[in-house]
């Protein structure tokens, strides 16, 4: 069965198992952007915290995927077998790109700029909030841009640990030994990937120019 015969004939259950990586993406991001993004702003003036918290993603980022899921899986409340654990450690990957790029965003300011915000009479807090966050906010995009396509890429992992998506097709056709089923995984989401990093580089480059 050549590949293309496979998608026409499993098109529902493929776009069915799209849908479920898309979900299981998106709802990591939405964790890791809320979690990275105030923890990024908040390690600014706060080295010790700095240290532990980039320390910690990337020992997370380290940890090679599969290994992470079947970490997670006896740990009670964020454990178990199913989309909860795989949520947990699409999140636990896509931290370290966010927080790194907030970072380095609100810290790479001209300093000319910081001292005239100072010599206005601005609190550390409105600088923060008025002067490095817009400034910042096309950095942070790109480090949520290089976090979505890693969460596309490992999120097929978490099939393994039956939460779905398109995953499902990769490890059945490595089981099958089928080329079809294989592609009919990894096709779409190779695809997604694409299409994220286009419509992020996209915004990225507006902000830039905004």
């Amino acid at each position: 069965m050549t590949p293309w015969t496979f998608f026409l004939e499993h098109r529902a259950e493929i776009l069915e198992a799209t849908a479920d990586h898309l979900t299981l993406v998106i709802i990591a991001m939405v964790f890791a952007i809320a979690i990275g993004v105030p923890l990024g702003m908040l390690i600014v003036h706060r080295p010790t915290l700095r240290n532990l918290a980039l320390g910690l993603a990337s020992i997370f980022q380290t940890i090679p995927s599969l290994a992470l899921f079947g970490f997670l899986i006896p740990i009670p409340f964020i454990g178990g077998i199913g989309r909860r654990t795989a949520i947990v450690a699409l999140v636990l990957y896509a931290l370290l790109p966010i927080l790194r790029n907030t970072y380095v965003g609100l810290t790479g300011i001209d300093p000319a700029v910081l001292e005239a915000a100072e010599a206005m009479g601005m609190t550390q807090s409105q600088i923060l909030w008025r002067v490095r966050l817009p400034l910042a906010r096309a950095v942070i995009l790109a480090g949520i841009r290089t976090a979505t396509i890693i969460t596309i890429g490992v999120a097929t992992i978490a099939a393994a640990i039956g939460a779905g998506g398109l995953g499902t097709f990769i490890f059945r056709g490595v089981a099958m030994v089928s080329d079809a089923v294989i592609l009919a995984g990894a096709i779409p989401a190779a695809l997604l990937a694409i299409a994220a990093d286009l419509l992020l580089g996209l915004l990225e480059r507006r902000l830039k120019i905004a």
